[in-house]
């Protein structure tokens, strides 16, 4: 093993060598060529490296900064994903810059450091989105394959749709015709029942109108409310690693090294004065050794929205004047590399629960035995409510046309099927959004801005690969936003005037019975709000030839060679609902892309 300016340098061509996962890049076999490098295992990374890997005669090596996160309790049981995010084992730890628009306020900002990324964290609901969002991005690129109508057929590889654990008949909750059955991801409805669920429905019925009760909120049109769909299957959680990555382990032309963070994006070479970025370097810590590895065909870079602008700029690929603060030589001046981030904001509302028994999280985190019952139940036999997602219900719902809104402001939104607002039931209160109460009972809802005009950035704090990033994801920044939070908020209190909620809530809550007019809202958001962590925006993609952007619509890279992005970051604007089954499609979408040799500019 040869060393060079004291990075090892690992030769990336024997294909009998076999596939495995490593701890230790020094263990990474040296005979052996890669065709493709993925920085990052998230629903970008694991994605693309399962489908490339699908041919025989590609190499491809998987790089992952975090651990490899299989067997683990918090993670596997869908109800226990609130105590994952923030501040876990498996989280980069974030914490973003003082929010003006939160009272200047740091809020915890999760990301997935672990084989899967993020989708090993989040709650695991399952939204594609609107159809609007899909053609919207479509006309924003020029390129006709990032619509609705050509996303479409991608989902019959990615859904698997599977019997909910309790086996109840999901007649009416959801449409199996519109659903992959074959797929790589297990999606199921809610097995077991939440107290909240019948006096939702019941509300919806009643109500009707924003809140009519729909089959599912998957077919491009999610306006109402339906019953949630989560990345779930037989009781446990399907992430993008159990999904793409563990069950094709055993192919000799797939390796994956967990562990590793990798510290630079290496230009290897010039072609017709383009320079070319084949090539990676990474490393376990600060004080360990430097390696380093480059791709005969491409770095595929999916470390997500906050890793992955941090690593292009890192790499000299970003604004010059930026890049030469930190001490950066700029190779190619992108301006676009880390703005435009977008991310969801949501604001609690909550009320007291009449009966105790109607309060289900509350009483988890205050009652071990509660808790054992639940967690020895699941484990055991897969079934009772450790199988669900916290999410049993969900609600999108626009901001009316002729609402004084939009006396001031233009639509943010994709379009007709795009919500503006979606309200998150939940049977109870949980750690992040503040202490648990020590008495008293409560229904939770999180009134959730999904369709923002608040842009914010990510930039380095130094050239340091292993200090944490500068996130400003400028919360409530935009008069919109403010205004679109207190309409949310509104509705929350227009929905639970349904007489169903008669006899299961007594009131607000929680301090929110002080809260009346809209300075009070408006307040109350600045004090209370938080991000439900979907970032997106910060390396997106534009048409070719102009000087916005950061990526084609093929997601290659603008003014490089060898090197594309395949996360949330490429997303030019936030998807209207939870962004991980966006991230499969446009990962499906691009191993096509690549497999087929076709590009866009």
């Amino acid at each position: 093993m040869s060393i060079v300016l004291s990075v090892f340098i690992l030769t990336v061509c024997a294909a009998s060598t076999r596939a495995a996962l490593y701890a230790d890049p020094a263990e990474l076999p040296s005979g052996k060529t890669y065709d493709y490098i993925v920085v990052g295992s998230g629903p970008g990374g694991s994605t693309v490296a399962a489908r490339l890997s699908e041919d025989p005669n590609v190499n491809v090596l998987v790089v992952e900064a975090g651990v490899r996160g299989k067997g683990v309790l918090e993670i596997e049981t869908p109800l226990l994903a609130p105590y994952l995010l923030p501040n876990s084992s498996f989280d980069w730890n974030y914490t973003t810059v003082s929010q003006p628009g939160l009272g200047n306020r740091s809020v915890a900002y999760a990301r997935g450091k672990v084989l899967g990324g993020s989708s090993k964290l989040n709650w695991m609901a399952w939204t594609r989105g609107a159809r609007d969002d899909y053609d919207r991005f479509a006309k924003h690129t020029g390129d006709e394959g990032w619509s609705w109508n050509s996303i479409l057929p991608l989902w019959q590889k990615i859904e698997r749709l599977v019997p909910p654990v309790d086996h109840h008949n999901v007649t009416g909750e959801v449409d199996p015709s519109i659903h992959g059955v074959h797929g790589a991801v297990n999606i199921s409805l809610p097995g077991a029942p939440f107290p909240t669920d019948d006096v939702l429905i019941e509300s919806a019925k009643e109500l009707g109108g924003d809140f009519k009760l729909i089959v599912d909120n998957n077919n491009g049109n999610p306006l109402g409310l339906a019953w949630a769909q989560a990345s779930i299957g037989g009781g446990s959680r399907h992430d993008a690693a159990t999904s793409y990555l563990e069950p094709v382990l055993s192919r000799n032309n797939l390796d994956v090294l967990v562990q590793t963070q990798v510290t630079k994006l290496v230009h290897t070479s010039t072609d017709d004065g383009i320079p070319v970025f084949r090539g990676v370097q990474f490393s376990q810590s600060p004080a360990a050794p430097q390696f380093a590895v480059n791709a005969s065909r491409e770095v595929i870079l999916s470390a997500g929205s906050i890793n992955t602008p941090q690593l292009l700029l890192l790499s000299g690929l970003g604004p010059r004047a930026h890049l030469a603060s930190m001490g950066i030589i700029p190779i190619v001046d992108i301006p676009d590399v880390g703005h435009h981030l977008i991310d969801h904001t949501a604001v609690s509302v909550p009320f007291a629960a009449a009966n105790a028994e109607d309060d289900v999280l509350t009483d988890l985190a205050r009652n071990a035995t509660y808790l054992n019952e639940t967690l020895s139940q699941w484990k055991t036999e897969r079934r009772g409510i450790g199988t669900n997602s916290v999410l049993t219900i969900l609600q999108f719902l626009r901001i009316p046309g002729n609402d004084s809104i939009f006396d001031t402001h233009s639509d943010p939104s994709s379009g007709p099927t795009a919500p503006h607002i979606e309200l998150l039931p939940k049977p109870g209160t949980y750690p992040f959004v503040g202490p648990i109460p020590s008495e008293g009972a409560f229904t939770l809802f999180s009134a959730t801005l999904v369709s923002p005009t608040s842009r914010g950035s990510v930039t380095l704090s130094s050239n340091d690969p292993f200090a944490p990033p500068l996130i400003n994801p400028n919360f409530l920044s935009t008069a919109f936003d403010v205004a679109a939070i207190r309409y949310a908020v509104r509705s929350v209190l227009r929905f639970v005037s349904a007489s169903a909620w008669k006899d299961f809530i007594t009131g607000p809550a929680l301090g929110f019975e002080d809260v009346h007019t809209d300075d009070d809202i408006d307040a109350w958001a600045r004090e209370k709000a938080f991000t439900v962590w979907h970032p997106v925006g910060t390396a997106r993609m534009a048409r070719c030839g102009v000087d916005e952007g950061v990526v084609n619509p093929d997601l290659t890279v603008k003014g490089v060679k060898g090197l594309r992005v395949v996360d949330a970051s490429v997303f030019p604007f936030i998807p209207a609902g939870h962004t991980q089954a966006a991230v499969y499609a446009f990962a499906e979408r691009a191993a096509e892309l690549i497999k087929s040799g076709r590009g866009s500019c």
